[in-house]
């Protein structure tokens, strides 16, 4: 009886190229995407005798700090207002609101009223040409938002490449060609099994082999040696666990609502202090009042279309400034407070142990340290987080690299004369002034 090789591993190579070649088809498959449509422009009509686009520089330089197009705010929305208005009467009311109302105007009068008697800037500087630009730009038909612009919402299980079908039809697709494949080897490798079953060839058997783990457990340096490793692998890992216990860094929660440092510290250019006044004046930086962000969002009821990105939409920020307007009880309908205000649950992230004393006024205000240098590129974070580790360690090495701030601080000037003939140096870390005494920073 003739004796061949063990035929099973030619069926696994035939399996192992069919494979490779599934995916190298479904890579360049998934390669090809449908080229979109070009959305067909649309020109909005202007009013006649008016640049749109100049009228929107003007708009936003001179009225939209209390104007909004489809929304009313601190005065009414200004959309289509041509059609409200003569012209004649527009001119005179942008040169000189109080006059026109001192003087008795009904329509002036009128909107006066309604509007919680809120005197409207004069702008005398504007020109009749100026003015026409403004009315264009507000006279332009409101775009309907397109679909797929950024921050819009893709319906599960669509195909964001491009028309065509859908990605999860095609990948049921190549499932079930791959499952029909794997069927065949099978029944392929029956075939065989047969065809020298009956010309009466011997498959010739596998050699049998000592197990790896046996061989392992008979040799026992092999044995010893991955015992000691294990043990010193083991308390590596132990310790470093044990040493990361508090120590919270990239620590990202869900706040109640979603407030962008990188939009307002970084896109606005808002100082830190502006919101976090507390950092200036007292131990803790603190949580700003809600009335702080009202300052500006009384009038700030939407952001800006620019403002969306593909994770965050327009829609998505426009919904965090009416949970703000809930907290408050604001009615930017009507422009007043309704009395009726809930509270914000905002979850910390910064928490030193209480036997820890950190004093931020020392840091800011005296020493002049900024706040990234321990908060990280606040400026860049869409959410806040843990930028640093906090530990004591950290702490102990900024003192020893940190030379003490002496410009304008005549209080040092005593000790720092002292301790720096101690040292032999010309400028004092923290550290060298006392800033590693326990007492310091535990109490």
């Amino acid at each position: 009886m003739k004796k061949v090789g063990n035929h099973n591993s030619i069926s696994r190579k035939l399996l192992l190229s069919l494979s490779l070649t599934l995916i190298f088809s479904l890579t360049s498959f998934a390669q090809e995407a449908a080229a979109p449509a070009a959305p067909e422009a649309a020109a909005p009509a202007a009013a006649a005798g008016g640049d749109p686009v100049k009228g929107k520089e003007l708009f936003n330089a001179n009225c939209a700090a209390c104007h909004k197009l489809d929304a009313k705010s601190t005065g009414p929305a200004l959309r289509g207002v041509a059609a409200k208005h003569e012209m004649a009467w527009i001119y005179k009311w942008v040169h000189n609101s109080s006059e026109m109302i001192k003087s008795g105007d009904p329509v002036a009068v009128k909107l006066f009223e309604e509007h919680n008697k809120s005197v409207m800037t004069s702008f005398p500087q504007l020109s009749t040409g100026d003015i026409d630009n403004i009315i264009a730009y507000t006279s332009e038909v409101k775009a309907e938002p397109a679909a797929g612009a950024p921050g819009a919402a893709t319906p599960p299980g669509t195909n964001v490449e491009g028309g065509g079908i859908s990605n999860n039809i095609i990948l049921g697709a190549l499932a079930l060609v791959m499952a029909i494949l794997v069927v065949m080897l099978f029944m392929v490798n029956k075939v065989l099994t047969k065809v020298a079953s009956n010309n009466g060839i011997e498959v010739a058997p596998k050699e049998a082999r000592t197990p790896i783990w046996k061989a392992f457990a008979k040799n026992q340096f092999l044995v010893l040696v991955t015992s000691i490793f294990l043990l010193l692998a083991s308390g590596y890992f132990v310790y470093a666990y044990l040493m990361q216990v508090g120590v919270d860094q990239n620590y990202e929660p869900i706040q109640p609502i979603h407030y962008s440092h990188k939009i307002h510290a970084g896109d606005n250019e808002i100082n830190c202090k502006y919101c976090h006044s507390a950092a200036r004046v007292s131990k803790t930086a603190g949580i700003p009042s809600l009335n702080v962000c009202m300052n500006c969002h009384k009038n700030i009821s939407e952001v800006a279309e620019t403002t969306a990105t593909p994770e965050y939409s327009k829609a998505f920020y426009d919904a965090q400034i009416q949970k703000l307007y809930d907290a408050v009880g604001w009615d930017k309908a009507k422009q007043e407070y309704t009395g009726k205000t809930q509270p914000v649950k905002w979850v910390r992230i910064h928490n030193l142990p209480d036997f820890v004393y950190f004093n931020h006024s020392q840091h800011v205000n005296v020493a002049g340290v900024e706040c990234q240098t321990c908060h990280g590129p606040v400026q860049e974070f869409e959410i806040m987080k843990q930028y640093s580790k906090l530990t004591m360690g950290w702490c102990i090495d900024c003192h020893r690299k940190t030379d003490v701030k002496m410009e304008g601080n005549a209080y040092y000037d005593k000790i720092h004369a002292e301790l720096s003939k101690k040292y032999g140096v010309e400028k004092l870390t923290a550290a060298q002034m006392g800033g590693l005494e326990c007492g310091k920073c535990h109490y």
